[in-house]
C-alpha cells in the first residue's frame, strides 16, 4: 500500500479542496400560499393543507 514520503501542508491540501463546496437549495415561494418551499416538492401550508404545484393535494381535516 503506497504512503506518503512527505506530510502535505495545509495549504496544498485546502487548495486541493477548493471546488468542494456545498450550495444553497432553491427556494420557491409559493403564488397561492406564500409558502417557501423547495422546488418540486409537496409543502404544508400554516392550516395543515398539503400542497402540490400550487393545488392543494390533501385537505386537514
Amino acid at each position: 500500500m503506497a504512503h506518503p514520503k512527505r506530510k502535505i501542508s495545509r495549504t496544498r491540501r485546502d487548495k486541493r479542496r477548493t471546488h468542494v463546496k456545498l450550495t444553497a437549495p432553491n427556494v420557491h415561494v409559493c403564488k397561492e400560499t406564500g409558502v417557501a418551499h423547495l422546488w418540486h416538492r409537496a409543502y404544508y401550508d400554516d392550516e395543515g393543507n398539503l400542497y402540490y404545484k400550487g393545488k392543494m393535494a390533501i385537505k386537514a381535516d
